[in-house]
């Protein structure tokens, strides 16, 4: 990456900005550093003589936010691969104490629709460096913590479900839900065994396991222990959004091998494209990733499609912005709406509508599709179905995957 120092270097003498203008500098020219836009001095020009303070300063600035705001308009453009740094380096920790393993999405608001889903904590941190990670400003850099308590853990979750209910419950929040396979704890508990002896004894609880990963040689060598309401499911992206901001995930190959190989053993797939990003050509690339899809893929081993795109809340875009990589994924125009930033709203609408026209062969075949922490107002003009609260939609949700989890089932039992 680019130092943004020497930019600041070369301006800051010139002129006597007010501290605001420096705050504005220091962020303009840091992302632009961060992408890899050549230096100040090679496209920045003196303001003309004549002009004096503030109309001076204003001029001197006027030029350096118009390419910022340009570049941010046109969007990432990926020239080269991001730069391979040294894997960082992760400890393990064990972890035993009260805190309760069962939460909820933390992320929704009244802008937006939500499924209501609620997270299983089995792992603290993830070890992937994706850039526009919404975690990455929680937890301690390098620290993996496990409960050495696993059992115990959801032996008491066990006993707060209500009988009856369905419940929709995703491991990988605060985590990757595969890239730690069955690692075990020191008293010998492997995490895929607790967690799919939990939902073997918990038949109302779809248990989905949200992965980059490609990390499924326990669960090819013991699929006979994978329970029938066990979910796998995939984040996807094109390759130039997974080998230039997902740093150290699966490529896109493996993740889509991965997939298949699960399929194959006739459990339950899904895909997240989420977070979508824009950037130049990205209606060719996601179209045939979208086509890909559909080729390896049929619609009944697949449960569930969703879409979705980046969204920060403040302390994150600060972490991104104050990270010395080069990343493109802040290069895009962002509007503030409840609290977060993202995309305009026409913009988005744009994407999610050609994502879920992308799929038109799959619409009526009891694929579940959805938006993921979007404004209530894209539902009707992307599917043309809106849900009047977040009960709703969490319901019509639970009811079409435990439908197409069951036959999916049937349909590969033995005999069948």
């Amino acid at each position: 990456m680019r130092n943004s120092s020497e930019d600041l270097d070369f301006i800051l003498p010139l002129y006597p900005f007010t501290q605001g203008e420096q705050n504005n500098l220091r962020l303009w020219l840091g992302e632009l550093a961060q992408w890899n836009i050549p230096p100040l001095k090679e496209w920045w020009e003196l303001p003309s003589k004549r002009l004096k303070g503030k109309d001076l300063r204003k001029a001197a600035l006027k030029p350096i936010e118009e390419r910022w705001l340009e570049e941010k308009r046109r969007g990432p453009r990926w020239n080269e691969r991001r730069a391979v740094e040294d894997p960082a380096e992760v400890s393990f920790e064990e972890i035993r104490d009260g805190r309760n393993i069962l939460g909820s999405c933390p992320v929704a608001s009244e802008k937006t629709r939500c499924c209501n889903l609620l997270t299983l904590d089995a792992v603290f941190r993830c070890g992937f460096d994706c850039s526009y990670c919404s975690i990455q400003s929680f937890y301690s850099k390098g620290k993996i913590s496990f409960h050495g308590n696993l059992r115990e853990k959801l032996e008491d979750l066990e006993g707060t479900l209500e009988k009856g209910r369905l419940y929709h419950i995703g491991t990988g929040q605060s985590s990757d839900s595969l890239m730690w396979g069955n690692r075990k704890s020191d008293s010998g508990e492997g995490l895929f065994e607790e967690l799919f002896r939990f939902a073997r004894r918990n038949s109302q609880v779809i248990l989905e396991f949200k992965s980059k990963s490609d990390n499924i040689e326990w669960l090819l060598n013991h699929h006979d222990q994978i329970p029938s309401n066990a979910l796998f499911t995939w984040s996807l992206n094109p390759r130039s959004v997974v080998d230039n901001e997902e740093k150290g995930t699966a490529s896109l190959e493996r993740r889509l091998q991965a997939a298949r190989k699960i399929a194959d053993l006739g459990h339950p797939v899904g895909f997240h494209f989420h977070p979508m990003v824009y950037f130049e050509g990205w209606q060719e690339e996601y179209k045939a990733l979208f086509s890909r899809v559909q080729a390896e893929f049929k619609a009944d081993e697949v449960v569930q499609i969703s879409f979705g795109t980046l969204t920060y809340i403040k302390p994150v875009l600060k972490k991104i912005r104050n990270r010395p990589f080069s990343s493109q994924i802040l290069r895009m125009p962002l509007e503030e709406i409840a609290g977060k930033f993202s995309y305009p709203f026409e913009l988005k609408k744009e994407m999610f509508r050609f994502a879920y026209n992308s799929f038109k062969e799959w619409h009526k075949r009891e694929v579940f599709f959805y938006l993921c922490m979007e404004d209530i107002e894209l539902w009707a003009p992307v599917f043309h179905r809106t849900y009047e609260n977040n009960e709703e939609f969490e319901q019509d949700m639970l009811q079409s995957y435990d439908k197409k989890m069951k036959k999916i089932a049937r349909l590969n039992e033995p005999g069948a």
